[in-house]
């Protein structure tokens, strides 16, 4: 059986990041940080998520029916509970980008990005003017009106823009991504990335371990953070993404977590009737 949990929060010693410049730290000493996907936009998940020690959580609106005013909610439970907040977006609609800012996310994580257009794009999208075209408003992340210039000059200008590399198309032009001022790093989505190569959910496939080893390459102390997400609950692969350099780890997610330790359950109840 697959053990949850069981030592997270000894692979990476002195990982506390601050929530606000969480990815400036992290550049600076290059140290491993593990967080979690939340996919099931349960308040009272996401609390207890909160509290087993993840350096951030990320709210996931690709691959799940949660809402904006749903996103909202957890990243204020995660904030309020000293968890950086990061929001995994549906795509790259600039307007959904700007309200998950405004509910106070610190950063974004940008599925399928292929070029360094849209990357450009993105950022743009993420940054007031005259850096980008981020539109101006007052909500949760601005202390509801009362600390829009605090915001202004502070975490407006430590937002995390992340870019999803899941395609062979990203693959091959993952320099030029890593380029554009203002992406902080970019995160493996594994599965994707096999889809792309005719082999959906092959990981092991020699064709997506070859892509994975040329994304690899990028990977230096010194430069853009690197990520990729241990999609099952496995220790030992996490520990393997971190001693190959990963800096930016998802692990899992409540979804898995559960599900996993509900199929143990499961056989456990079977064993005793």
């Amino acid at each position: 059986m697959i053990e949850l949990l069981p030592s997270i929060l000894s692979l990476a010693p002195g990982r506390t990041v601050s929530a606000v410049n969480m990815f400036p730290e992290l550049q600076l000493d290059g140290r491993p940080t593990i967080g979690s996907w939340l996919q099931l936009a349960d308040p009272a998940l996401t609390e207890m998520m909160a509290e087993v020690g993840f350096d951030w959580l990320a709210v996931d609106l690709e691959h799940t029916t949660t809402s904006i005013a749903q996103a909202g909610e957890l990243i204020r439970i995660g904030t309020l509970a000293g968890v950086p907040m990061l929001v995994r977006l549906g795509g790259h609609d600039p307007a959904q980008i700007k309200r998950v800012l405004d509910a106070g996310a610190q950063g974004i994580i940008a599925p399928m990005v292929t070029t360094s257009s849209e990357a450009q794009r993105i950022v743009e999208a993420a940054s007031y003017p005259p850096a980008g075209s981020r539109g101006v408003g007052l909500g949760r992340a601005q202390q509801y009106g009362t600390g829009f210039g605090e915001y202004l000059h502070g975490t407006a200008n430590d937002i995390v823009v992340i870019t999803q590399i899941e395609h062979i198309d990203a693959v091959q032009n993952l320099g030029a991504i890593l380029d554009v001022d203002g992406v902080d790093g970019f995160f493996v989505g594994p599965y994707d990335l096999s889809g792309s190569l005719g082999r959906p959910g092959e990981l092991e496939h020699p064709e997506v371990k070859a892509a994975l080893a040329e994304i690899e390459r990028f990977i230096t102390p010194d430069g853009p953070v690197a990520g990729i997400h241990v999609v099952e609950p496995d220790v030992a692969k996490l520990e393997e993404s971190i001693d190959a350099g990963y800096r930016f780890v998802a692990f899992a997610s409540e979804m898995l977590i559960f599900s996993h330790r509900a199929a143990q359950l499961s056989e456990l109840l079977a064993a005793v009737r």
